[in-house]
């Protein structure tokens, strides 16, 4: 890909956000319609989690392959060409669910969660916005994930909250756990890892694998852009949508993806970069 290209990738919806309450896509139409709107706009990518399909139950996740199938198969018709990359993450030892659901629907990258993180959050009363909880990724996990992943001819993207974890990558890789082309995710903006700090980008660079490929997931409200903007001053590929943020640079709060991803290829461009087309993204994945 060429130096200059940044590969745009769009968090439709998240794990848990009541569609109640917040205006995010939960059946294959509203997921393809969002998915629509994010590609005119210059993404490449489309990052899935899935929901319940129930009546009033939008809110929960799920794993059920046929759900996630018909999800996949309408932004892939909506969006021919497009990348899919299927979140992973479950608490707890059984991965059968994710697992299920990519051997099905083929993605052509998945997220790797690379270790583990205490999940916190604390209210300014002083109580815990939720139950102290551990996201439990050790190596054996990882190890299970990988073999699915290369069986079904998966490009990993490894996702780092916090900086012991983007080294571990490069010890997955010299221990032989995983190889090039390396895409890494630096998730940052979780209370308890990184914080969405543009100053941390250019310090995580120096800890990556030679060759590997950077994105930024930035979570929190219109202070994560001046990271968006280190992030693509210093090379990396770019990420938003519903998942990560409401809310444009300018503080303004949205209700669909595509403002937010015509706001990050604006960020794009005033490093005097461009958005990469979907061969370019291909190519960078190892999927040309």
């Amino acid at each position: 890909m060429a130096g200059d290209a940044a590969i745009v990738t769009c968090a439709l919806t998240g794990v848990l956000t009541n569609p109640a309450v917040h205006n995010v896509p939960v059946t294959p139409e509203q997921m393809a319609a969002e998915a629509t709107r994010a590609w005119e706009a210059g993404a490449v990518v489309m990052h899935l989690h899935y929901r319940n399909q129930t009546p009033g139950m939008g809110w929960a996740p799920t794993w059920e392959p046929a759900v996630v199938c018909e999800i996949v198969e309408a932004i892939r018709e909506a969006c021919p060409g497009v990348l899919i990359n299927s979140s992973t993450g479950t608490v707890g030892n059984d991965i059968s669910g994710p697992v299920g659901a990519i051997e099905a629907s083929k993605p052509e990258i998945a997220a790797m969660n690379a270790g583990s993180l205490n999940y916190l959050k604390a209210r300014s009363n002083g109580t815990w916005a939720w139950p102290p909880m551990l996201f439990d990724n050790p190596v054996d996990k990882i190890e299970r994930f990988v073999k699915v992943m290369n069986e079904s001819g998966i490009v990993p993207e490894w996702e780092c909250f916090d900086t012991g974890i983007v080294r571990s990558v490069a010890m997955f890789k010299k221990v032989g756990l995983t190889q090039d082309p390396l895409h890494i995710n630096f998730v940052m903006g979780v209370a308890s890892g990184m914080a969405a700090d543009p100053r941390l980008i250019p310090i995580l660079k120096e800890y990556l694998p030679e060759g590997a490929h950077f994105q930024s997931t930035l979570i929190g409200r219109q202070e994560i852009w001046a990271t968006h903007q280190a992030t693509a001053d210093h090379g990396g590929d770019v990420r938003t949508g519903l998942e990560d943020t409401f809310y444009l640079p300018n503080g303004d709060k949205v209700s669909s993806n595509g403002p937010l991803i015509e706001a990050l290829v604006a960020v794009v461009r005033e490093a005097g970069r461009r958005p990469a087309t979907v061969d370019e993204a291909r190519a960078a994945y190892g999927l040309a």
